[in-house]
């Protein structure tokens, strides 16, 4: 059956089915491969995107801003608008529906992002919120895709850190619709809630996913990748050292890695990754805490099994992919 997300907001991965999943990944597939050779078809020339932004970026915003670039979109970036203060959201939605062709959120309430949805009239893009970070997640797939020699439903994806976190909710579900075995391995205190892992098992019966929480570091055998995020998300730096107690048993190093007895496994990270002293926050904790790297290693994050970089430049052709299917 063919596939038309023309329309559609892309709020959560929860309202995509397997195969419109697919298909998004195949058109990401086909227009990185147009990129590449140089081939561009302007497939949104007229269209006026806005990327609204609560949330500091680096990936999200140039990904967003490149794709609409090369398919011949125009962006307006805004950080100061009146939604929230002066303006309500809802009426915000119903300005910028006027003016724009589709929206891009980045922040901190999915409350946010689902107002914007219901009342803009136009599709709405989720570029990140505390509980959600969809278009990550086709980035990721994609890189695996391109990594990994097998179907995405005969993957092990082990997620190891803060795993109720919005990338640890977003792999969940990824994972569940595309039929993968996903291992959420976190202390109990940070895995996934109890409501959403319950919902992600019950698409699983119908997609063969395998959904697994677990403390023990030796589930991280067989593993196909290993993927992890920085232990405290925006709005949380005043946990660091709770965070650092609770989750430095779980620091991706190269003692995890052979654990997986898998010489092809691949590590991912969404990024930035506190893996060295090269940054300012990097060097912080280094002074309070005595740690010369968080969540990975700089010998992992740096290893012949890191494709960070070829999955930060998937959120640009994923991302384009999203913008042309919905609009």
């Amino acid at each position: 059956m063919p596939v038309n997300l023309k329309g559609k907001s892309f709020i959560t991965l929860k309202d995509f089915t397997p195969e419109e999943i697919r298909h998004m990944l195949d058109l990401s597939k086909d227009l990185k491969a147009k990129k590449r050779t140089g081939s561009k078809e302007k497939a949104l020339e007229g269209k006026n995107i806005v990327l609204l932004f609560e949330k500091s970026s680096t990936r999200t915003r140039c990904a967003f801003e490149v794709a609409a670039f090369d398919e011949g979109a125009n962006v307006t970036f805004l950080t100061n608008s009146q939604m929230g203060k002066k303006e309500s959201i809802e009426d915000t939605a119903k300005v910028l529906g006027r003016y724009y062709d589709g929206i891009e959120f980045r922040g901190f309430k999915q409350e946010t992002v689902e107002i914007l949805a219901e009342h803009s009239g136009v599709p709405v893009w989720n570029g990140l919120t505390d509980l959600y970070h969809p278009t990550q997640i086709l980035a990721d797939f994609l890189t695996v895709m391109e990594h990994i020699d097998k179907p995405l439903s005969k993957v092990k994806f082990v997620y190891v850190g803060d795993a109720r976190n919005n990338m640890g909710n977003s792999l969940m579900i990824g994972a569940a619709k595309m039929g993968m075995h996903f291992v959420a391995l976190a202390p109990k205190s940070l895995f996934p809630a109890a409501e959403l892992v319950a919902e992600m098992r019950e698409i699983a019966k119908e997609t063969g996913a395998i959904i697994e929480l677990t403390e023990n570091i030796e589930d991280v055998k067989d593993a196909d990748v290993i993927y992890t995020d920085v232990w405290v998300s925006m709005g949380e730096e005043d946990q660091f050292e709770e965070r650092i107690k609770l989750l430095s048993p779980y620091q991706v190093n190269m003692e995890m890695m052979k654990k997986t007895n898998n010489v092809d496994v691949i590590f991912m990270h969404c990024l930035p990754a506190f893996h060295d002293q090269n940054t300012v926050v990097g060097r912080e904790i280094k002074e309070k805490f005595g740690l010369e790297s968080m969540e990975v290693t700089d010998e992992v994050f740096r290893s012949k099994h890191s494709v960070v970089f070829d999955e930060a430049e998937n959120r640009m052709h994923t991302i384009k992919a999203i913008m042309i299917a919905t609009l």
